[in-house]
């Protein structure tokens, strides 16, 4: 079974979160509609301006570990490389 690694936002450069599931759209609708993680509902985080498919979970809970322990600012830059004008990818999803 494959997985997603995500990074959620409230505006550019704002607080991030980074998960993990193992389907995304509806994960991302979770957080959109409050019924996602507490941290996203704190700080209003519905934005979703990361996303990197995994064959394989374990692989995806990995990266996630790895990118949580990563400097604020290199996860700004990985974000940057793919979407630099932080858009909400959520619409292409559906």
């Amino acid at each position: 079974m494959g997985g997603w690694v995500y990074i959620m936002t409230n505006k550019r450069a704002g607080v991030l979160y980074i998960g993990v599931t193992s389907d995304l759209p509806p994960r991302i609708e979770q957080h959109r509609t409050g019924k996602g993680s507490s941290f996203c509902r704190r700080y209003g985080l519905k934005r979703l301006v990361y996303a990197e498919k995994h064959d394989d979970i374990a692989a995806a809970i990995a990266r996630e570990k790895a990118l949580k322990a990563w400097k604020r600012a290199w996860k700004i830059e990985l974000i940057e490389q793919i979407n630099p004008e932080w858009s909400d990818l959520y619409e292409r999803l559906a």
